[in-house]
């Protein structure tokens, strides 16, 4: 007796029911929205438009740069147009709009995200040079642009960003979330960030919405700049969660600076696993003090709380 013949029938038919009840994981429509391999592949293509020399199509020879480029520009000008013209519908402001109206926005906002692109590439090249200049490791930034999860992820939120100033819904989150999955670095694609960003290791990192980061930011593994409280849910929508980090600031592996009143002040340096809450002014130290090393035996050796002993976990 196969019980699996005798009972295939009614479960696809109970599961077929099951998607008649209105609720949002009951959408069986595969073709209204934006799909996520289009625009992962969009990611690579804008990788290969940012840096030329490092992301080949390896399908074809290049004997003209300008005709390579101009080939994947064309190409992800169609396919983001397409993609922004679904999102648009998620946009209470495109829901009840005409497929006309629809269209033409998604063009406008194509065309102004693609001449974003060079302006992208400058604040890129300054991430670069920040990875170089702060990283003893880096060989050459051949290597940063080739090798450094932390380069790829601040290029996708550069991109997505560009995106989410431009209003479309879906799509700079999943960029952010793709970069997300591969690096282990979480960027917001609202986070507002200056040049010369440099993460450094990066798993871990976390950076909520409406952070704020000014330039010659540097951010270690493990640190999280998010929100104090999201108890308020929905209601804190358009609300500023995150926090402030003014100019030349260094952020050590481990610390979490929450709240968006919270506002870290210029050339200041956040010691690792450092816990805040509240502002700092600029040019001030934090850093854990009192550190206790336990042993087998129960023996506790207590840290004394001494200049030499600030505790930054620096890898």
């Amino acid at each position: 007796m196969n019980k699996i013949a005798d009972n295939i029938s009614k479960i696809v038919d109970d599961i077929a029911g099951d998607y008649d009840k209105g609720r949002p994981i009951d959408k069986t429509d595969m073709f209204s929205q934006p799909d996520s391999d289009v625009i992962i592949s969009l990611i690579g293509k804008l990788q290969r438009i940012a840096f030329p020399g490092y992301y080949v199509d390896k399908n074809n020879k290049i004997y003209n740069i300008k005709t390579a480029i101009g080939a994947v520009t064309e190409d992800v000008a169609y396919n983001l147009n397409k993609q922004i013209a679904l999102a648009l519908r998620y946009d209470k402001k495109y829901m009840d709009a005409s497929e006309e109206t629809i269209l033409e926005a998604s063009e406008n906002i194509t065309v102004e995200f693609m001449k974003s692109i060079p302006l992208v590439r400058e604040y890129l090249d300054t991430d670069i040079e920040a990875l170089f200049v702060g990283d003893p490791a880096a060989e050459s930034k051949e290597v940063i642009i080739m090798c450094y999860p932390g380069l790829y992820a601040i290029s996708v939120q550069r991109f997505a960003h560009v995106l989410y100033k431009l209003d479309v819904p879906m799509i700079p989150r999943i960029m952010t979330e793709h970069a997300h999955s591969i690096t282990g670095i979480d960027i917001n694609p609202g986070a507002t960030i200056g040049k010369y960003f440099f993460i450094d290791h990066g798993t871990g990192i976390v950076v909520g919405e409406t952070t704020e980061i000014g330039e010659h930011v540097k951010l270690y593994q493990g640190v999280t700049l998010g929100a104090l409280s999201t108890r308020a849910g929905r209601g804190l929508i358009d609300k500023k969660r995150h926090p402030t980090i003014e100019d030349n600031v260094t952020i050590y592996s481990g610390a979490s600076i929450l709240g968006g009143d919270t506002v870290i002040g210029h050339d200041s340096v956040i010691g690792g696993n450092v816990f805040l809450t509240k502002s700092i002014p600029a040019n001030t130290k934090v850093n854990v003090q009192n550190q206790e090393l336990r042993f087998d035996g129960g023996k506790v050796q207590e840290v004394s709380p001494t200049e030499k002993n600030e505790w930054f976990y620096v890898i």
